[in-house]
């Protein structure tokens, strides 16, 4: 890509576009820059060798377009009825609920996810990893202008976890299986948000590394489907490894780094009181955890294959170290992170 200068242009403007957006005074020039953000993500999709990536970039554009021009007619509709300013504090419940649907609906959070596997099906996976993360930030920081933990957003957090723990169980792309476990992970940013600002920031910056390291290994090894991780162990069995224990991270497995800020959203939701919600939370994180562990299991015990001859030797090969040294990272990132607190 960088070698591409018109995509490169692309991605600049792309960043930019968030930028505007995250440091606008005005919701007109959040609209703006969503709507080049937008603009800039649609020719980065676009790629001759995938034969989805046209039909993905149009829904995109569709589902996007439709959502800024709902966010654009809300807050107009909010100056004409009721103040100038367009200040969140000034709206009505409806209007607030109107800017908040079409955010979460350019995020692709729950009930508004229709979109989200099927565009993450089309696209290659240094697109899918911006999609996952980069593409979520401007809308996330918008919704926090609005978010109050009433019905309508305890609602969006409940089915967003519970559409994303339910839409990965009958999965084989592990495109889509990361769509939905998005899908769940965007209802604990929401709920992390509700709780404080620093907690959805570590929250989000865990969830982009653990993505970045799944996404890093897939992509390097050429994998779009479960089946395809079963024969990894032919590259290097701790390849595989690697890949399970850095996906069992990012489902929050206690001993590794996906779990912090899982423990920090519980403990806070805990003690605002918000109980029935952060039940409903853990017990479908615990869900997308079977998927996982059942991926794993199978890809351990059930279907071992190993070439005894011919085995090519990546053992110096730079995508295997650095996959290597990402697993560690998420394999120990809570332990030295507990260390490092405990020391100061």
């Amino acid at each position: 890509m960088i070698n591409n200068p018109t995509k490169f242009l692309f991605l600049l403007t792309l960043m930019g576009g968030t930028l505007i957006s995250t440091s606008a005074n005005s919701w007109f020039g959040a609209w703006m820059g969503l709507e080049i953000n937008l603009l800039s993500f649609i020719p980065l999709m676009t790629n001759s060798k995938n034969l989805f990536s046209t039909e993905a970039s149009l829904k995109y554009f569709l589902v996007q377009a439709l959502a800024s021009a709902t966010l654009l007619f809300s807050v107009i509709l909010g100056s004409l009825l009721i103040n100038p300013s367009l200040t969140t504090s000034s709206t009505s419940t409806s209007l607030n609920i109107l800017i908040s649907s079409s955010l979460l609906l350019k995020m692709g959070a729950a009930p508004f996810h229709f979109w989200f596997p099927g565009v993450m099906e089309g696209l290659n996976w240094i697109n899918g990893l911006m999609l996952l993360t980069w593409q979520k930030i401007a809308p996330l920081m918008l919704v926090s202008y609005t978010l109050k933990m009433d019905i309508f957003f305890s609602m969006i957090i409940i089915i967003s976890v519970i559409i994303g723990s339910l839409g990965g169980l009958n999965q084989t792309s592990i495109r889509k299986i990361l769509a939905y476990s998005s899908i769940n992970h965007l209802g604990w940013l929401l709920a992390a948000m509700a709780v404080s600002e620093s907690i959805w920031g570590v929250y989000f910056i865990t969830y982009s590394f653990l993505s970045f390291a799944i996404i890093f290994m897939v992509n390097a090894f050429k994998l779009m489907h479960v089946n395809q991780i079963f024969s990894l162990n032919t590259i290097n069995p701790i390849n595989k490894f690697a890949f399970f224990i850095t996906l069992l991270s990012l489902g929050g497995l206690p001993p590794f780094l996906g779990f912090m800020p899982k423990w920090l959203v519980i403990q806070n939701m805990v003690a605002l009181g918000n109980l029935f919600t952060i039940t409903l939370m853990v017990v479908t994180t615990l869900m997308t955890l079977f998927y996982y562990l059942r991926t794993t299991f199978s890809a351990f015990m059930l279907t071992y294959t190993e070439i005894l001859w011919n085995t090519p030797s990546s053992t110096n090969n730079f995508t295997y170290n650095f996959s290597l040294f990402l697993s560690i990272l998420s394999t120990l990132g809570l332990l030295i992170i507990s260390v490092i607190y405990s020391a100061l």
